[in-house]
């Protein structure tokens, strides 16, 4: 007897406040969604009955457990090989927590983890820009600097899980370099993440004195988006701090080139949301530092999926390959 195929699958983006969970279909479409809090649950045990609580109705509305293939979760700290969160420093729980399998007890379907950024890169290669694509580097721009590294159509986990922390490459080493939530100093993701475009804005409203709309606002209460807003209405100094933070990027990924030949580099996060205000600086840095071999071959993109369901869509497109 031919078996049918389960139509659905899980994705889950546990995130440090929130936890969303979505069912999806093979086509991307998200069929039902739930959340919970992420926090208030010290036991990871407690955190789970809770999840599986709130996902029985919508499990439920697609026609039960047994229309599921799977789920996959997409996790701070999440390792692909073990399935567990690990040392995650914005979650209550301390040390590994076997999240998948405590997942699998419950519910009875197999259960995939990884972390977030490699979860959107797979979310990307499924559902995306990058349909059909082998190579490339996704890189998620937002508190942090996250990247999803895929080779010959897998994604990079290294020996331990934990291979493609490109936001941790250092870019500064003058002894002023920012100092990174990681413990060291200079790292990408101090100058290139929503926070760090936040501390740029800081340090140049003091050292510049060209008039701005930033410098109405409390120093304390800047963000990314209004460096963007304030760059799109022709602020020059918002439209510096852009230039500055695209430059980075593309010195960066430059380098990254060198270790895979990606087809294509993809962009995801808060900070994409300036468009070219911001890409056409990542490319022109790019393009000036590349590698002659590498000239004119990898394309830089903006992510294809919608901001808000692009980390559920990611996470359940680990739940297809159990």
């Amino acid at each position: 007897m031919e078996t049918i195929e389960k139509p659905y699958v899980i994705g889950l983006d546990l995130g440090g406040t929130n936890s969303v969970f979505g069912i999806v279909d093979a086509r991307g479409e998200i069929k039902a969604t739930t959340a919970i809090k992420t926090k208030g649950y010290p036991d990871p045990k407690d955190y789970v009955t809770a999840s599986v609580a709130a996902l029985e109705p919508i499990i439920d509305s697609v026609g039960g457990i047994e229309m599921i293939k799977g789920m996959g979760i997409g996790a701070p700290n999440g390792n692909y090989y073990t399935g567990q969160v690990e040392e995650a420093p914005n979650l209550d729980w301390k040390g590994s927590v076997p999240l998948a399998k405590l997942f699998e007890e419950q519910l009875g379907i197999p259960v995939a983890l990884t972390n977030d950024a490699n979860a959107a890169a797979m979310g990307e290669m499924t559902y995306g820009v990058a349909r059909g694509m082998k190579n490339f580097i996704m890189i998620t721009l937002g508190t942090g600097v996250g990247s999803g590294i895929v080779v010959n159509g897998q994604v990079v986990y290294g020996s331990d899980g934990f291979a493609g922390e490109l936001g941790h490459a250092i870019i500064d080493r003058t002894p002023e370099a920012r100092q990174c939530g990681c413990g060291r100093k200079g790292c990408l993701e101090a100058y290139c993440s929503a926070t760090g475009i936040v501390r740029t804005a800081r340090e140049m409203l003091i050292k510049d004195s060209r008039p701005s709309k930033l410098r109405s606002l409390n120093p304390d209460d800047i963000t990314g988006l209004d460096v963007s807003v304030a760059a799109k209405e022709g602020d020059e100094l918002a439209i510096d701090i852009l230039r500055y933070t695209g430059r980075l990027l593309g010195k960066a990924c430059a380098n990254f080139a060198l270790f895979c030949s990606p087809e294509a580099f993809i962009f995801f996060g808060g900070p994409t949301k300036s468009g070219e205000m911001l890409m056409k600086h990542v490319r022109e840095a790019y393009d000036e530092d590349i590698l002659y071999v590498y000239k004119g071959k990898a394309k830089i993109l903006l992510s294809g999926l919608n901001g808000s369901d692009a980390a559920v869509l990611g996470a359940s497109a680990l739940g297809w390959e159990l």
